[in-house]
């Protein structure tokens, strides 16, 4: 998509947010030359700040390709914010609903129209705790797979510095003033799926394959090494439920042992 068709809303956006983040952030973009020039494709993006989309957004927005996000539902549907995301041609997702399926036949669409959709495959805002990206969901996977578009693995790091996700406090940290960090690397080679029937095996190594190309990225933005396997959030919680328990047994079997000492406490008094 060239800047002449990126539309009437999108610029409005730009007008609205480019501003101060040229003022507030110091950027540090990388990789523009592996968006494609042309053509529908996949962005997959990691996720580690509320702010972060801002930052992907005005990067993507300076390749002249500007992408179309899968969001929540909630904020299509009223104020400024629902205005803009429907202005902007932004996918509506709708979780735990039998409308799910649709944010994916409209990715499919607009992936075959010649357009970008971008695809935070976490879903959420990671839980690992140094911030790496953790298992993906299947999502960006089965688009892929449809398509056969070039999937372009993304990685961001520094709006985590300025809003860290899950912080008690939601306030901004500008000062001292952040770098927002933002590097597209070569599209992922899935060329030994295409042609595979997507079953939940194929869609779960695709995730794989596409979630290390944004580790991998993102390690090399850091200068870190990653965590040899992905943070998976629903182990961690099952381990969480699993400690409760065992605390909450503990508890009861320490209970009749205070109970008695109590009550020798009271007949000595």
């Amino acid at each position: 998509m060239s800047r002449r068709r990126i539309g009437f809303w999108y610029r409005l956006a730009a007008v609205i947010c480019k501003p101060p983040l040229l003022v507030l952030f110091k950027r540090d973009w990388r990789g523009m030359e592996n968006i494609p020039a042309d053509g529908g494709f996949i962005t997959a993006v990691n996720h580690n700040s509320y702010l972060d989309p801002l930052s992907y957004a005005h990067y993507q927005y300076n390749t002249g390709r500007v992408p179309r996000f899968l969001a929540k539902s909630g904020l299509f549907r009223s104020g400024f914010v629902g205005l803009m995301m429907r202005g902007t041609g932004q996918i509506p997702v709708y979780r735990e609903t039998t409308d799910a399926a649709n944010a994916f036949r409209a990715a499919v669409t607009a992936i075959e129209k010649g357009e970008c959709v971008a695809f935070y495959p976490e879903a959420t805002l990671t839980r690992d705790p140094a911030l790496w990206p953790m298992q993906g969901k299947t999502g960006a996977a089965r688009v892929a797979l449809l398509t056969k578009a070039p999937v372009i693995p993304v990685a961001q790091w520094g709006a985590n510095e300025a809003m860290p996700p899950y912080a008690k406090e939601k306030k901004l940290r500008l000062l001292p003033r952040k770098t927002l960090r933002v590097q597209a690397g070569p599209p992922v080679d899935l060329s030994a799926y295409h042609g595979k029937e997507p079953t939940a095996e194929v869609l779960r190594e695709v995730t794989e394959t596409i979630m290390a190309a944004i580790t991998a990225q993102l390690a090399d933005v850091r200068g870190e090494n990653p965590p040899a396997v992905p943070f998976d959030p629903r182990r961690a919680l099952a381990h969480e439920r699993r400690a409760a328990r065992e605390a909450a047994r503990a508890a009861a079997a320490a209970e009749p042992v205070r109970s008695t000492q109590q009550a020798q406490e009271d007949e000595g008094k």
